[in-house]
This record gives C-alpha cells, sequence and structure tokens, in this order.
C-alpha cells in the first residue's frame, strides 16, 4: 500500500465519521423539537421516531424540509418560559428588600394597626435583615 492510498483511506474515513457525526446531530435534534411540539399529535411524533430509527439521514432531512422552519420558534418559545419561570422564582425567593419591610411597617403604623413601639422592632427588624411578616 503505498502513501497516498493511505492518505485517501483517512480522508474517506474522516468523511464517513463527519458523516456519522452530522446524522446523529441532526437525528438528535428532530428528536428534541419533536417533543417540544405541542401542536402535534402523538401518533405523528411516535411516526417520525419509527422512521428517525432506520432512517435517520433521510428522515432527518425530510422533517428539516416540512417542518424546518417552525423550529426556531419552538426553541424560542422554550427559551422564554424557562427565563419567565426562572425570574419568577428568583423574585419569590429573593422577597422583599429592607426598604419595602419598613414602608409595609410604616402603611400599618399610620393606619393605626400597630403601634410606634411595634413599628420600632420591626424596623430593625427589616435593617437586621430578619424576616418580618408584615
Amino acid at each position: 500500500m503505498s502513501l497516498w492510498e493511505s492518505v485517501w483511506d483517512v480522508l474517506v474515513l474522516l468523511f464517513w465519521a463527519f458523516v456519522f457525526i452530522s446524522t446523529l446531530f441532526a437525528a438528535l435534534m428532530v428528536l428534541t423539537d419533536l417533543f417540544r411540539d405541542r401542536k402535534l399529535n402523538g401518533w405523528a411524533k411516535a411516526a417520525w421516531i419509527v422512521f428517525l430509527v432506520f432512517v435517520p439521514l433521510l428522515t432527518s432531512l425530510i422533517y428539516l424540509i416540512a417542518r424546518g422552519g417552525t423550529m426556531s420558534e419552538r426553541v424560542n418559545d422554550s427559551a422564554r418560559e424557562a427565563r419567565e419561570a426562572t425570574e419568577a422564582y428568583i423574585r419569590d425567593v429573593a422577597g422583599s428588600s429592607p426598604a419595602d419591610e419598613i414602608v409595609k411597617a410604616q402603611r400599618l403604623l399610620d393606619a393605626g394597626t400597630i403601634t410606634a413601639d411595634e413599628f420600632a422592632v420591626l424596623k430593625s427588624q427589616a435593617l437586621r435583615g430578619e424576616s418580618t411578616t408584615v
């Protein structure tokens, strides 16, 4: 075997490795998009998955042609929902600032619900960072 034959063998091997990895990547993208799509019913998802298992490259190409235009919309919707859920969780966990707690206590004092001594206790708790239930 000459040097050029071994070089071509390596290039052919690299080409087929690229095709395999590309097919695997495309199939995984199609699979994640199938499970992300809420409009597609279960039977249609099952059919796409069966074809994806037996003919992955052709199925991936057909899927990208038929449904590829809306894949980015589903990715963006999923990312937006995740971001909104994260922000809501952070707002819920973070609670309010000491200034907010003092303002709430001041409103209660102005309304006559609490006394000046209770206001002072709530204010000192807020400034120390302790949780107050106002």
